[in-house]
């Protein structure tokens, strides 16, 4: 019943501390929201859309084989002809220049003409449009070359999309539960301010020499941010679902044993980031380089496959990466406890956990032993 009671104390007293850090409710609940918030009104337009690149066409002879291919082009539902008609190629290339059309198309000027010439902007070069306008004028020459010997062609690319989910994997998706990843995060990164404080006015010291039981201090400090991150992961769930559309498959046990992992991960980092922290300025400046580091390289807002291959190793290392992994599985894919990937992700997450705590306690272990000589 002491004990008890004794928690109660404490669990208030941690609870009013966090409620009093208003940089860690920023960091930890706020500037997620805002984020995704941004992300998903930019990346959330419907995706059934068609999309579409714009071309300009360059017939200056109209012949058979130009008039074919025009027609040809003006079947394709992707590509969109500038004017709806051919134009000079002073102005085509002018259009390619000022970035109003993704490239021109010359069209055969004659019908011995066996080549058909692509526009493109050198700094547009590598854009999805052009790519795309490449491919069709690639594919389109590939037939004509087959018809032209009399080819019939004997395989064709079907493409049949699954997924491990229930649904898709949509961008809200990915962004949302990379959100919550970086929401919990900064949580444990911002939410240990506190203990600098504590330290620097000798209140740790004072606790250890009252009666008061250290582990049920402790207890109390973890209840208090699993109840911190809980609201993160509920808000966050609630604006991408009813505002955003996201598409959540849950599997309860994998969810909560990630989630008390992360939790747990993330507040030893903070831990460590605040036992060699002289102030709070220089907790902040620390955790702040920490957390943008983590965020820009983790898969938060791109998959981590679209990143530069150098970037890649950096990036499989980093706890976040396997925990915004470890979300996505058990919140869209519904993934097994028992799947291998699954416990990959918490076994990185254990490693930093369980290192970043070790180290943050022999800093203020030997902090304790100096204070008292």
């Amino acid at each position: 019943m002491k004990n008890l009671q004794q928690f109660k104390q404490m669990f208030l007293a941690q609870l009013k501390l966090t409620l009093r850090e208003k940089q860690a409710w920023f960091w930890g609940i706020f500037f997620p929201v805002i984020l995704m918030v941004i992300f998903m009104t930019i990346f959330s337009g419907d995706s059934n859309d068609d999309f579409k690149t714009k071309v300009a066409i360059i017939d200056s002879n109209p012949n058979p084989s130009s008039e074919m291919m025009l027609a040809q082009l003006e079947q394709i539902p992707v590509i969109e002809i500038e004017e709806n008609k051919p134009i000079s190629e002073e102005r085509a290339k002018d259009l390619v220049k000022e970035q109003e059309v993704d490239a021109a198309i010359v069209l055969p000027d004659s019908e011995e003409t066996k080549s058909i010439l692509l526009i493109i902007n050198k700094e547009n070069q590598q854009s999805i449009s052009t790519q795309v306008v490449s491919g069709i004028l690639n594919n389109y020459i590939q037939q004509t070359n087959l018809a032209v010997v009399g080819a019939t062609s004997t395989f064709e690319l079907q493409t049949e999309s699954i997924s491990s989910g229930s649904t898709e994997l949509e961008y809200t998706d990915f962004l949302l539960t990379g959100m919550i990843a970086l929401s919990i995060a900064q949580g444990g990164l911002f939410g240990m301010v506190d203990l600098v404080d504590m330290r620097r006015k000798g209140l740790i010291r004072r606790l250890r020499m009252t009666p008061a039981n250290m582990g049920i201090f402790g207890l109390a400090d973890m209840v208090m941010r699993l109840l911190f991150s809980t609201i993160q992961i509920l808000l966050l769930s609630l604006i991408g679902v009813f505002i955003f559309g996201a598409h959540l498959s849950i599997n309860i046990p994998s969810l909560l044993l990630i989630f008390f992992i992360g939790v747990l991960a993330f507040n030893a980092i903070g831990y460590l980031i605040s036992s060699f922290s002289e102030n709070n300025q220089a907790y902040m400046g620390v955790a702040n380089i920490v957390s943008f580091l983590m965020m820009f390289l983790s898969g938060i807002f791109f998959p981590i496959e679209t990143m530069p291959e150098w970037q890649q190793p950096v990036s499989n290392i980093l706890p976040l990466t396997y925990f915004a992994e470890g979300l996505r599985d058990s919140m869209i894919y519904d993934t097994s406890i028992l799947a291998n990937t699954y416990w990959n992700g918490l076994g990185n997450m254990f490693i930093w956990g369980g290192i970043t705590f070790v180290i943050g306690a022999l800093f203020y272990k030997r902090k304790s032993i100096v204070s008292t000589r």
